[in-house]
């Protein structure tokens, strides 16, 4: 009987000769035998191609899938890009997002879904890419100033990396000297970069300025940029704004004017701000917008003679004998303490050629002259400036007059009825215009402001504001608090607004000149800035 053992050398030198003579091994065993060595010696080899099949498979599917979306998306009005430049960059972005985690992801960007964006009838619409176009031409990303020469309009944020929250502070300090006019240039129209924010983005926005929504047909008002004519004007970049505004309050102080510059400031710095970190508190004569990540308030107060008068009631200020003082007590104490001061006064001076001033200690009244009275109270208001603010802890600005557009004869148009159905800036600039400005109250500015120990920066409005025949809120605005009705719009001889301006519009290129005034200026000492931020955090302390 044979030992079990001996069959199972099946594959040794001896195997041939036992089947020939036994006739117990056929050729199919054999083979069968080979077959399965040869898959267990080249198994993975197999598995191997079998799957760079199937991933060279998906690859193209992918590849396909990634074509036709870009070819599905719409592009932005008015600018033209490869192809290839937008593919790369939906590619690069892509690769990003994969490489976050899911809540990483949700959390950057959680700003950039704060308002999506909508028609006219609220509903949402596809993303623009406004943005990534410009990033093909040339933009620096934010934080990536250019040069002295090259600032201004060549300076672009784009539009998605402003919702970005950044990983460190960027204590950004724009080149623009002060011996740098930026008041003395032109209007050049720019439907690019322009306007800096949409109309129906900004919630904040009052009735009384969105035109568009009041039903003005043309929005080319909103398309203009100030060009200087020796050097630039930066674009206004929120977050760099935001970023000197840390801890700190700005506030506007004045007339209505300061309130219409005061809402086009809150709507340039609210889109970068996330929702649900953003509040406006209305209380009385002050009104508080803030940015709770910053910390940081934007406010303004009426007043509009900056002194006391019998016009103070922001609710209730259409008095037809307006009586100044010479007290600017009352309004000043809410004045201590801010960082960034911008004040004006004008409109309110403009009913009648004489001011019926309050004697000083008595009950009498006097009947003074225009620019004289204009006078006396700037004094008054640069003593109380002189007495109460530190100029190592606070900027002050001054915004000159803000023109109105009165009479269409003033810019050569017979045929219109004052700004109305005005489409279009003063386009002959070679001679100053005739619009009714007062320009002694402009030189009265002037002579206050340089008389001045403490440095005041004056804002030069006026000039370059009496163009803008255009930017008027017309008869697309309030009366009396309330819409104007379709009889009321077609009668601009007696209901259109000459004096405020649409937002977005002119307002913003204000505000401009702000942001390069306040963002040139260079940081404190990082010294002074650690014992302000310990300061900061043992009052926090306190308080909890």
């Amino acid at each position: 009987m044979r030992s079990p053992g001996r069959r199972t050398f099946v594959l040794s030198p001896r195997t041939p000769a036992m089947k020939r003579k036994h006739g117990r091994n056929p050729v199919s065993v054999f083979l069968f035998f080979v077959l399965i060595l040869v898959m267990l010696m080249y198994g993975e080899d197999f598995n191997s191609i079998a799957e760079h099949s199937l991933r060279n498979s998906r690859a193209k599917s992918q590849e396909l899938a990634r074509q036709e979306l870009a070819i599905a998306k719409p592009r932005h009005e008015g600018l033209i890009l490869d192809s290839t430049e937008v593919a790369k960059e939906e590619n690069e972005e892509e690769e990003r997002k994969e490489e976050k985690p899911v809540l990483q992801r949700e959390a950057s960007d959680a700003p950039a879904r704060d308002e999506p964006p909508t028609d006219e009838e609220g509903r949402q619409l596809p993303e623009r890419e406004g943005a990534k176009a410009s990033v093909a031409v040339d933009v620096p990303r934010v934080g990536q100033l250019p040069s002295a020469g090259s600032q201004g309009h060549e300076q672009r944020a784009v539009t998605s990396d402003q919702h970005k929250p950044e990983a460190k502070p960027q204590r950004v300090v724009l080149n623009v000297p002060e011996t740098c006019d930026l008041f003395e240039g032109r209007w050049v129209y720019d439907d690019v970069s322009y306007p800096l924010y949409k109309e129906h983005e900004c919630q904040f926005l009052t009735e009384q300025v969105t035109c568009m929504r009041n039903g003005r047909r043309d929005d080319n008002y909103q398309k203009w940029r100030w060009q200087p004519r020796d050097c630039s004007l930066p674009r206004f970049d929120a977050r760099v704004l935001l970023e000197r505004l840390r801890g700190k309050r700005l506030m506007f102080v004045g007339d209505s004017l300061n309130r219409n510059q005061w809402e086009s400031m809150v709507c340039l710095v609210q889109s970068a701000i996330p929702w649900g970190k953003k509040t406006l508190t209305k209380n009385g004569s002050l009104n508080v917008f803030r940015a709770e990540d910053y910390n940081a308030t934007v406010e303004f107060y009426w007043a509009p003679f900056l002194v006391e008068s019998n016009a103070d009631d922001p609710r209730i200020h259409s008095v037809p004998n307006r009586v100044i003082t010479n007290s600017i007590a009352k309004h000043g104490k809410h004045w201590k303490g801010v960082d960034y001061l911008i004040f004006n006064t004008y409109i309110w001076w403009m009913n009648t050629p004489k001011m019926t001033v309050l004697r000083r200690g008595s009950t009498k009244y006097s009947r003074i002259e225009r620019a004289a009275a204009y006078r006396r109270v700037l004094r008054i208001w640069a003593r109380w400036v002189r007495r109460n603010v530190n100029p190592k802890k606070t900027m002050v600005f001054f915004i000159s007059l803000s023109p109105n557009h009165m009479r269409s004869e003033d810019w050569d148009n017979p045929e219109g009825i004052k700004c109305a159905l005005e489409t279009m800036p003063v386009t002959d600039t070679s001679r100053p215009l005739e619009v009714g400005t007062d320009w002694r109250l402009f030189a009265v500015e002037e002579s206050v402001i340089r008389s001045m120990r403490l440095p005041v920066s004056f804002i030069k409005i006026t000039a370059l504001s009496e163009f803008r025949k255009d930017a008027h809120t017309s008869v697309h605005t309030l009366r009396q608090g309330k819409l104007l009705t379709a009889e009321q719009q077609a009668d601009p001889a007696t209901f259109a607004d000459c004096i405020h301006w649409c937002l977005p519009g002119l307002p913003d290129t204000w505000n401009e000149f702000l942001y390069a005034r306040i963002a040139s200026r260079p940081w404190p000492s990082q010294e002074t800035h650690t014992h302000r931020s310990h300061t900061n955090l043992s009052f926090s302390h306190i308080v909890l």
